[in-house]
């Protein structure tokens, strides 16, 4: 750091300099240059945020769908489809893409997402050759048009309990497609009410009257913009927000198709009604085929990063154009963002949107490698989908949090449509939920803290997980996580001995990586123990997890907030020499102990913060504020989000 009081650093020559387009490149890593095509892309379609208001629902849909269609003629949409199809074989800057569009209207990037990363994704990783060669080069050009069908109207996260059903005809070599009753009928499924043409369907695969779970197939529902027979579609209307995207409902009614319709990577049917798979466990073969699909977690949770950025980017740049009252007789009325109060509200959301942002990089990376590699590693794939739901729910609650703040820092102007916050917060909060409920995606990264990746790991659905972890996994986690060994962990990451955090300097890195790191310990051996001692009294397993999972819950918040703490720390460690180290320093330490702040009271409960340490915490998150305060703008600025886009020009000026 340039100075030991951060303070000081509101003024003088030793406060840190930020070279914006150096911050801005390192930001924008290995992808500058896609990042920078859809940035321009970005600009010249800017148009569609007023449309957004302007048209109606109707025609706002075709506006989007016409604007789909020609961003994929660039090839931007299309980066992680193999190059002989019309893409750019390359996952990672798919993701790089597609956080980057999030910066501009969001029904264009959820039907962009629905088109190439749903429908597309989901032909392209659960299907063969004869699917590729006969769809992909279609859908990547934007000539073939489809959606995702797999919630329905009674089962959304709880996808092993589709009603669908798809029954094999083998005199005919066809499946039949059958809705079973209202709760079986597809249901907000975007592209479904005006304009997909074929749809990727989930659905109970039934073979010589035995059911074999879940599976995928490909059923065509219009032809020539008509809806065909046995297809009944019903519009869901309007929307919360993302009212470019058509979202409907579809009921099957022995709808035809033939077995090569079948995506049929993991499983097949062969002519004569014989079923095979590659994987033997029926759970483990619904994983596996679940988890090729986690591209879409990890695009969503870069996406809310994306809407945090833009929202902050408008409200720190107001807040150093506004003023609001005198701060003594006869003096200027001062700037909002001078405010102390003001930059606790913004300053620690801007950190935390850094913090994200270099998390999303390590989740990003480790999506192309295990997509992009030659060999499959289970382990890897295991502990991307954990970090995945992780960095998901992190970044999609972060972002509905974010826009509420912000708007609410810019007043009254902030309320108007013109300045961007009504429809970020509209059409952003939907994030929560879609590609997974955040609530259930932290019980998806907490079970795999309990169960350690044991093998049994993707074979187990929500009960059979529920028996495991409350069975042999909790004797395990308790030998893993007794409070001996605990300690004796701890004190390895506290070099000085147990007592070192209490005597550690605030603003050192490793304290605030040992903070982290012991809760979710903690946390961790806590809800073992608690599981197991409700299954000593021989309670139900079931009721047992359930009231625990406000535990369960806390545990993978605190584990995701431990990898976003380490990503950030180590984006640091390898920032080169004027890359803006210092800056990002103070956003490190910022991030870190407001992280610690809005958690003291557990930490003060569990020993590891005194009430005199708790509030020296709080006096230095200020102390950080007003360090970054005159660096915020630069901050905000290297996000490179388009002038075009953010509108709000009483706002920015």
């Amino acid at each position: 750091m340039a100075t030991d009081d951060p303070s000081a650093a509101t003024s003088g020559a030793d406060r840190p300099v930020i070279d914006v387009d150096t911050l801005a490149g390192l930001l924008d890593g290995e992808y500058a240059g896609i990042r920078g095509l859809v940035r321009a892309d970005l600009v010249a379609h800017a148009s569609v945020l007023e449309d957004a208001e302007r048209l109606d629902t109707d025609a706002f849909r075709e506006r989007v769908r016409d604007l789909v269609v020609e961003l994929a003629s660039t090839g931007r949409t299309g980066m992680g489809f193999p190059v002989e199809y019309g893409g750019g074989g390359d996952i990672g800057a798919s993701v790089a893409a597609f956080e980057t569009l999030a910066f501009g209207d969001l029904s264009v990037l959820v039907k962009s997402g629905v088109q190439f990363g749903l429908f597309g994704g989901a032909i392209l990783h659960l299907g063969t050759e004869r699917h590729h060669e006969a769809y992909l080069s279609d859908v990547v050009a934007g000539r073939l048009l489809g959606c995702f069908a797999m919630t329905e109207t009674g089962h959304g996260s709880h996808v092993q309990a589709l009603g669908t059903v798809a029954r094999y005809d083998p005199e005919a070599q066809e499946f039949v497609v059958t809705t079973e009753g209202d709760a079986a009928r597809k249901d907000y499924i975007g592209n479904a009410a005006r304009h997909a043409e074929l749809a990727v369907v989930f659905a109970q695969l039934e073979v010589g009257g035995e059911s074999h779970g879940v599976h995928a197939l490909l059923v065509p529902l219009r032809s020539g913009g008509e809806v065909l027979p046995g297809v009944e579609i019903e519009d869901d209307g309007r929307k919360m927000g993302l009212n470019g995207v058509d979202n409907g409902r579809i009921r099957f009614d022995g709808v035809r198709v033939p077995r090569e319709a079948l995506l049929n990577r993991f499983a097949d049917v062969t002519p004569d009604g014989r079923y095979v798979s590659s994987i033997d466990n029926p759970g483990r073969r619904f994983f596996t085929m679940l988890g090729t699909l986690v591209q879409g977690r990890v695009c969503v949770g870069g996406a809310g990063v994306s809407v945090a950025k833009v929202a902050l980017t408008i409200a720190v740049k107001y807040a150093v154009r506004r003023r609001q009252f005198e701060a003594s007789p006869g003096a200027e009325e001062q700037l909002l963002l001078d405010y102390g109060l003001h930059q606790r509200r913004l300053l620690p959301l801007l950190a935390r949107t850094y913090a994200l942002h270099f998390a999303q990089d390590v989740v990003r990376a480790q999506l192309h490698e295990v997509f992009s590699g030659h060999e499959d590693d289970p382990r890897a794939r295991r502990r991307l989908e954990s970090r995945a739901a992780a960095m998901k729910a992190l970044g999609t609650w972060h972002a509905t949090r974010t826009v509420q703040e912000c708007r609410e820092a810019c007043g009254g102007a902030g309320y108007l449509a013109v300045n961007r916050f009504a429809a970020l917060r509209a059409d952003s909060d939907v994030f929560t939920t879609f590609e997974g409920d955040n609530h259930v995606l932290l019980q998806l990264v907490a079970k795999g803290l309990l169960t350690d990746h044991a093998g049994e790991f993707e074979d187990l659905d929500q009960l059979g997980m529920v028996r495991y972890v409350t069975g042999l996994a909790v004797e395990t986690v308790i030998e893993k996580a007794s409070v001996h060994k605990l300690l004796e962990r701890v004190r390895d990451l506290l070099p000085g001995g147990d007592a070192w955090d209490q005597e550690a300097g605030l603003r050192d890195p490793e304290y605030h990586l040992a903070m982290l790191r012991y809760r979710e310990e903690h946390m961790l051996a806590g809800l073992a123990r608690r599981l197991k001692h409700g299954i000593d009294q021989k309670r139900d397993p079931g009721a047992v997890f359930s009231q625990a999972q406000d535990h369960v819950i806390a545990l993978a918040r605190a584990h995701a907030e431990r990898l976003v703490l380490e990503a950030f720390a180590e984006a640091c460690r390898a920032v080169p020499d004027g890359g803006g180290e210092d800056a990002l320093g103070l956003l490190r330490d910022l991030f870190a102990l407001s992280t610690i702040e809005a958690d003291r009271a557990w930490f003060m409960e569990h020993g590891r913060l005194t009430v005199q340490r708790s509030k020296a915490i709080t006096r230095e998150v200020s102390r950080l504020c007003r360090a970054v305060r005159p660096l915020a703008v630069d901050l905000v600025d290297a996000w490179r989000v388009p002038r075009e886009v953010l509108r709000a020009h009483d706002l920015l000026g």
